[in-house]
């Protein structure tokens, strides 16, 4: 690695994100001189140290002056040390024991835990920085044949550097001309262990014979299984006899059982490891970067750094596009591919340069239409398994677009399973976006055949038209005083709170009674039960993809925070914190997870669409969805809607042969006047017209009243529907006789 490298890697990557969080808590230095009296200075006196200032740091903190320590700590990080600079202050002033105490110690007060957390990440981040560091890598290199205290340091130091140290651990092992250092190079290879896997693996696969065998051996002895699938690929494609016994010495030594696999299922394997974020493939957790690789005889291995939020989406894709060369029959890679793709869409920082990725690139839509229905709905299967809210309204969205009714209803072998649906199964996810989008699919396909779950397209539909804007909280409370100051949050920011109940098992029923939980919130939860209650939650049908909001009390938000720090749908606040900050909390976190709640003008277009597709449904009499299903949530939305939606839904209403129906029509239209009233009695005239007058004789008399209304417009569209009625003579005599002028 070139220090040109290094220094982007940790300057424009590592340490921004780090010291914008210590950024939080810089003060100018008169709020700093009047927040802490302890740190004035004199008039002409000589300016406080960095070097006092991070010892009285961590006095305040022994003694529990913790509003002191915190203008302390505030006004060391105000003076923004450079994380190497800082680790020197702490080593050199003989502190380092007591800081990391210190430290400790004030991440559990909860109003010292995010400057504690800032001053932790800087000297960690001074350490990597360090270790990291080409030329100090370069110098412990030398120092692998030196004296054994110095191969001891040494070697301490290039583990702590790790997947950074392979490059040059990996010239330096390929030594020629000094047996010592080669040795010495592996043993501390081996010891790195999985950060050394990909790189070495990298450049096996492309290395001269040699290296190629040398490489294989000491995987073998790392003994970690992602080097697997490349080694079976070396054992394959080499012709030189020494490197293919290497290759098979080194599986049999990692996984005997593996010599006998594909090698494309291989590298599917190691995409799915990938996929699923396994802790035993991330180098870097919790850091903002994490190394990509190449190699080429030419410039050797090369690392380049790239986003956390994209790499595990990268790796897959690499791993599966090579499975693909190798098989191209072989459709999981191809799902992973395109799942991998659409997610890195989704989780890719606005405006980011994806190494991986080009810009230049089509989007991951155009890759998933191509691909067609089948693959997208193994995409949507592994979204409904890993509750991937976002990733499932991308894949139905693909599906939509490639698919006929044969196609969307089909089983496959999706997720594993040779007989999923997985966009029947979509509309009982517990998110109604996702709900709503694949009964659209389905209700836009016109199936014509018949599909386990197609009783639930239509009310689906008929739920879009109703309660799309509608959100639901629950709250997980003990104490009643809490779940009522929660709930009036909740409510201030529009949603519908269920009942309290202390247990998942008592809101078991009010969950139940509603179309989707949009967000969780457990108060005062016990950090030991916590972890169980988030799992009971993930293992509940209706709760399986709703956010979790934890409010916990001060001593245990650290621990739990850190836990759930990840999480994109898990967040852990505070008790403490003020109103308008849990609102804030919860809007996030409900935004990171499924995309926020449905606002008005999402509403009303799932509204829009839905009745376009229930007016198709019933307009071709579909026998696999009948929209007679739907009538009365229908005719409770006519009296709820107002405007475009109101008479969408009344010409829905026109086209359902039954009696309600048309009486309902008819009573909205006496409900309301002018223009609105004009609308409605024409589209109970069209409903007559089809299937003859279901009147009751209240509402007939009250056509025959209209009839005679000096409303033109009103009286015109009144008499209409009389002739559409087919009322006897004796019923339109009166209008004939007495009303041929206006009264």
């Amino acid at each position: 690695m070139t220090r040109s490298i290094y220094l982007r890697l940790s300057h424009s990557g590592i340490l921004a994100g780090l010291l914008m969080g210590a950024s939080t808590f810089a003060m100018s230095d008169a709020d700093a001189r009047q927040a802490s009296p302890e740190v004035k200075a004199e008039s002409g006196a000589k300016p406080i140290s960095d070097t006092d200032l991070l010892k009285d740091f961590i006095h305040y903190i022994r003694i529990a002056r913790y509003d002191v320590a915190g203008s302390v700590g505030r006004e060391l990080l105000s003076r923004n040390p450079a994380p190497r600079d800082f680790v020197k202050l702490v080593d050199s002033a003989g502190e380092t024991a007591r800081f990391d105490e210190s430290v400790g110690r004030a991440m559990r007060v909860a109003s010292l835990e995010p400057l504690a957390g800032a001053m932790y990440k800087l000297y960690e981040t001074g350490r990597l920085e360090a270790a990291r560091d080409p030329k100090e890598i370069a110098e412990n290199i030398a120092k692998l044949t030196g004296t054994v205290q110095g191969r001891i340091r040494a070697s301490t130091r290039l583990k702590v550097a790790g997947e950074y140290a392979v490059p040059q651990l990996l010239t330096a092992l390929m030594d020629r001309d000094n047996s010592a250092l080669r040795s010495e190079s592996q043993r501390v290879l081996v010891d790195i262990g999985s950060q050394a896997v990909i790189p070495l693996a990298t450049a096996m696969v492309h290395a001269d014979p040699a290296m190629q065998e040398r490489l294989a051996d000491v995987l073998g002895l790392i003994g970690h299984r992602s080097a697997l699938p490349f080694l079976a690929d070396v054992r394959m494609s080499s012709t030189i006899p020494n490197v293919k016994a290497a290759a098979e010495r080194a599986i049999g030594r990692i996984d005997s059982g593996a010599l006998g696999a594909s090698v494309s299922q291989l590298y599917v394997q190691l995409a799915n490891r990938y996929y699923s974020q396994s802790r035993d493939v991330t180098s870097f957790p919790g850091e903002e970067f994490q190394l990509v690789w190449s190699y080429s005889p030419s410039s050797g291995l090369t690392m380049t750094g790239i986003r956390s939020s994209v790499f595990h989406e990268a790796m897959a894709m690499r791993l599966a596009e090579r499975a693909l060369e190798l098989d191209a029959s072989n459709e999981e890679a191809l799902v992973i591919w395109l799942a991998s793709n659409l997610r890195r869409e989704i989780q890719q920082p606005e405006g980011y340069d994806n190494p991986a990725y080009p810009n230049t690139r089509r989007d991951a839509m155009y890759f998933a239409v191509t691909a067609g229905a089948g693959p997208s709905q193994g995409v949507l299967a592994r979204a409904i398994d890993a509750k991937d809210t976002l990733l499932a309204r991308l894949a139905i969205q693909a599906i939509e677009k490639t698919a006929g009714s044969k196609a969307l209803t089909a089983s496959g072998a999706f997720g594993g399973s040779a007989s999923r649906q997985p966009l029947v199964e979509a509309m009982t996810y517990p998110n109604r976006r996702v709900q709503y989008e694949s009964a659209l699919a389905l209700g836009a396909s016109q199936p014509s055949g018949a599909f386990s779950g197609s009783d639930r397209v239509v009310p689906t539909l008929a739920a879009a038209v109703r309660d799309a804007s509608s959100k639901f909280a629950a709250i997980l409370a003990r104490d009643n005083e809490q779940y009522q100051a929660v709930r009036k949050i909740l409510e201030a920011d529009g949603y519908v709170v269920l009942s309290r109940g202390a247990t998942l098992a008592e809101l078991a029923g009010p969950i139940a009674e509603v179309p989707a939980v949009d967000l969780l919130i457990a108060i005062d939860p016990n950090p030991s039960e916590f972890a169980p209650l988030a799992s009971e939650v993930r293992g509940t049908t209706r709760t399986a993809a709703t956010p979790i909001l934890a409010l916990t009390i001060a001593e245990a938000y650290p621990d739990l925070r850190r836990r759930y720090e990840t999480e994109t749908s898990v967040a852990v606040r505070p008790l403490s914190i003020a109103p308008e900050q849990i609102s804030k909390s919860a809007s996030d976190l409900v935004m990171a997870a499924s995309g926020g709640p449905i606002g008005a003008d999402e509403a009303q277009a799932y509204a829009a669409r839905s009745l376009r597709t229930l007016r198709d449904l019933a307009l071709t009499r579909n026998a696999i969805l009948p929209v007679e299903e739907a009538v009365l949530p229908l005719i409770k939305s006519l009296g709820e809607t107002t405007g475009d939606i109101r008479m969408n839904v009344a010409e829905v209403l026109t086209l359902i042969p039954q009696q309600r129906a048309q009486a309902a029509l008819m009573d909205a239209a006496l409900a309301t006047s002018g223009n609105e009233r004009v609308q409605l009695l024409g589209k109970v005239a069209g409903s007559a017209k089809r299937f003859g007058n279901q009147l009751d004789e209240r509402q007939v008399r009250r056509v025959l009243e209209l009839a005679k209304s000096n409303d033109p417009a009103e009286s015109t569209a009144a008499a209409a529907l009389a002739g559409s009625l087919s009322l006897p003579n004796a019923d339109l005599l009166p209008l004939i006789l007495g009303t041929g002028t206006k009264q």
